[in-house]
């Protein structure tokens, strides 16, 4: 499956170069996606609870990049945000909400739907960034900041019950690569388009619909599962 998809990228690409940034872009959510196998989804102890401040290190470092909803939401709003001066803003703005949501999660708060929730906000941060117009920072901040909640709160099912040390270094490792992973994003962005020396509208709103897909893939499976 996976030589019969390249070999068709490797079709788009021939005929159509100009969206080779945007491939470039999501390449590694994609690549990241088909080296995972499924029992290691949402966990990087493998179902284990850490126990000590490197495993929860580890497994916060690890969540966020497994788990190919969250991993595609940061990469979204990096893009996103990748050609405003401050844009780094945004992803922070993120994951320090989805410290809030672990929080909540922590707290035995009950919040219903929540992986469809990740899932429709996959949807619209792809939708956005395919779209013609660049949406207005403010209302991608709010979307990050609400986003943030839910993501956070699926994260903390992974740490329920741990001691402080672990559940600590657990924040600190997710908060850390989700930061890490949009900076890269977006330094990438910058660099691929510069190097090109093109408008990179096409090539973001390519990368949009991959991440659309991603979402309404995932939100499918959340209903019908």
């Amino acid at each position: 499956m996976l030589k019969q998809t390249l070999t068709g990228l490797q079709s788009v690409l021939t005929l159509n170069p100009r969206i080779k940034g945007g491939l470039m872009i999501v390449a590694v959510a994609l690549a990241l996606f088909w080296g995972i196998e499924p029992a290691f989804a949402h966990h990087g102890m493998n179902g284990a609870m850490p126990s000590n401040f490197w495993e929860g290190l580890l497994s916060g470092f690890m969540h966020p990049i497994i788990g190919l909803d969250h991993f595609a939401f940061v990469v979204a709003i990096a893009l996103l945000s990748a050609f405003h001066p401050y844009g780094i803003a945004i992803p922070i703005t993120f994951a320090i909400a989805a410290m809030g949501g672990t929080g909540i999660h922590l707290l035995t708060v009950d919040i219903p739907a929540v992986e469809i929730i990740i899932a429709a906000s996959v949807l619209t941060v792809g939708t956005l960034l395919a779209m013609k117009e660049r949406p207005n920072l403010k209302l991608v901040a709010a979307i990050a900041a609400v986003a943030g909640i839910f993501h956070g709160y699926a994260y903390g099912e992974a740490i329920i019950g741990a001691e402080t040390a672990p559940l600590l270094a657990y924040l600190i490792g997710f908060t850390a690569i989700q930061i890490a992973i949009a900076a890269g994003a977006i330094g990438l962005a910058r660099k691929t388009f510069t190097a090109l020396d093109r408008d990179p509208s096409l090539s973001l709103r390519f990368a949009g619909f991959t991440i659309g897909g991603i979402g309404a893939a995932f939100l499918a499976s959340s209903i019908l599962g």
